[in-house]
C-alpha cells in the first residue's frame, strides 16, 4: 500500500479534517488520509498511547507537513474533550472527520459467537467500536461550519458482516451493525446543520484488524473469487469513495452505507461451474 500514487488535486483545498484510526501503513486509515492529503487537504491524526504515537508520527511526517497529532482514548471523556478542545484552539473549525476504530478480543473473533462472547467483551466492542462514533461525531459537529458556510462530512467504516453472518466475525458483526444504524440517526440529526454522514462498507484488505480475525487469509480468498470483479478490494478504490463522500462531490450524499467491496455484497449465489 506505500508504493500506492493517489491522484492528487484540488478538491480538498481549505478544508481541514480529523482522522482517527491510523494504526500502521497499511490502516485503511491512512491510505484515505494520503487521498485526502493529495487533494489538498489540512489533517491532524489522533492517537491512543505513546506505543501507537511511535508508528504513526514516521508516516505523518512522510506526508512532508508540519505534523499534527493528537492524543484520543475513545473510552475516556477527557482525553476525547482534550482531543476536540485542542481541535478547536488550533483550527477553530473542522470540516470532516474520519472515524475508523473498532475493536474486539481476540479470543471473541473465532468460533461460537453464543459462547465466546463474554458480557466485557460485548460492551468493550460496542463501546469502541460504535460508541465512539457517537461520541467523535457529536464534538466534530460543533466545530463544523454552517449549513450555509458549506457544512462538513463524517464519515465510518464498517464491513459486510454487520448485514450478514461472516464465520468468526462474531461480536465485531454485531457492533458493525450498531455503528450502521447509528450512522444513519446520526445523519438524520446531522442533516439540518448541512453535516453529511456515511459509511464505506469496505471487502477484506491486508490490515492489522483483518490479521486479528481467524480466518482471515480464507476470508480474503473468498472474496476475491467470488466478487462480480473477481479481484480483491483495492485501497485505491476505498480512498477514492471516501473522498468522494467528504468532498463537495458528495452533495446529497447522506445515511449511507457505500459498499466498496469488487461487488461482493451483492452476490447470492457464487459461479459454480455445473459438472453435470
Amino acid at each position: 500500500m506505500s508504493d500506492t500514487v493517489f491522484p492528487a488535486g484540488d478538491l480538498m483545498k481549505g478544508k481541514r479534517g480529523l482522522v482517527m484510526g491510523v494504526a500502521n501503513k497499511n490502516s485503511i486509515a491512512w491510505g484515505i488520509a494520503r487521498q485526502l492529503h493529495a487533494q489538498g487537504a489540512e489533517l491532524a491524526f489522533s492517537y491512543q498511547d505513546e506505543a501507537l504515537e511511535k508508528r504513526v508520527r514516521p508516516l505523518v511526517e512522510s506526508l512532508g507537513d508540519e505534523p499534527f497529532m493528537v492524543t484520543a482514548d475513545v473510552s475516556d471523556d477527557a482525553s476525547m474533550e482534550a482531543c476536540f478542545k485542542t481541535l478547536e484552539d488550533k483550527w477553530g473549525r473542522l470540516d470532516f472527520l474520519v472515524h475508523a476504530i473498532a475493536f474486539a478480543g481476540k479470543d471473541e473473533l473465532q468460533g461460537s459467537f453464543t459462547h465466546n462472547t463474554t458480557r466485557e467483551g460485548f460492551r468493550r466492542a460496542m463501546d469502541i467500536s460504535a460508541y465512539s462514533f457517537v461520541d467523535a461525531s457529536r464534538r466534530a459537529s460543533a466545530l463544523m461550519p454552517s449549513k450555509e458556510e458549506g457544512g462538513g462530512s463524517i464519515i465510518s467504516m464498517t464491513y459486510l458482516g454487520s448485514e450478514r453472518v461472516v464465520p468468526n466475525y462474531n461480536v465485531m458483526g454485531v457492533a458493525k451493525a450498531a455503528l450502521e444504524a447509528s450512522t444513519r440517526y446520526i445523519a438524520r440529526d446531522l442533516g439540518p446543520l448541512g453535516i453529511r454522514v456515511n459509511a464505506i462498507s469496505a471487502g477484506p484488505m491486508r490490515t492489522l484488524a483483518m490479521a486479528g480475525i481467524s480466518g482471515g487469509r480464507t476470508l480474503m480468498k473468498t472474496g476475491k473469487d467470488w466478487s462480480m470483479l473477481k479481484e480483491d478490494t483495492t485501497i485505491e478504490g476505498v480512498a477514492g469513495s471516501a473522498l468522494y463522500l467528504l468532498s463537495d462531490l458528495g452533495k446529497s450524499c447522506t445515511g449511507e452505507v457505500l459498499h466498496v467491496d469488487a461487488g461482493f455484497h451483492a452476490v447470492g449465489v457464487p459461479d459454480i461451474e455445473d459438472g453435470s
